[in-house]
């Protein structure tokens, strides 16, 4: 997991409105989300075999049609 260094902005009431982090941690929140995202279609898919074997190249062509198709 990434350490983040975050900074708050807040309102007049002191409430914490909105989050400023570095460029870096930010990039790397958003490779660790791709990386899990990437994972929970792997398993979907793994629950949809019916006992035949998908080779892992297909499994991951199928990954990237389903990010697309969700943008």
């Amino acid at each position: 997991m990434t350490t983040l260094n975050p900074q708050y902005i807040t309102d007049k009431n002191g409430k914490k409105t909105a989050v400023i982090l570095k460029i870096k941690e930010y990039k790397k929140i958003l490779e660790e989300l791709e990386d899990a995202d990437d994972i929970r279609l792997y398993d979907e898919a793994k629950k949809e075999d019916d006992g035949t074997r998908i080779p892992m190249d297909e499994v991951f062509k199928a990954i990237e049609k389903k990010k697309k198709s969700d943008v």
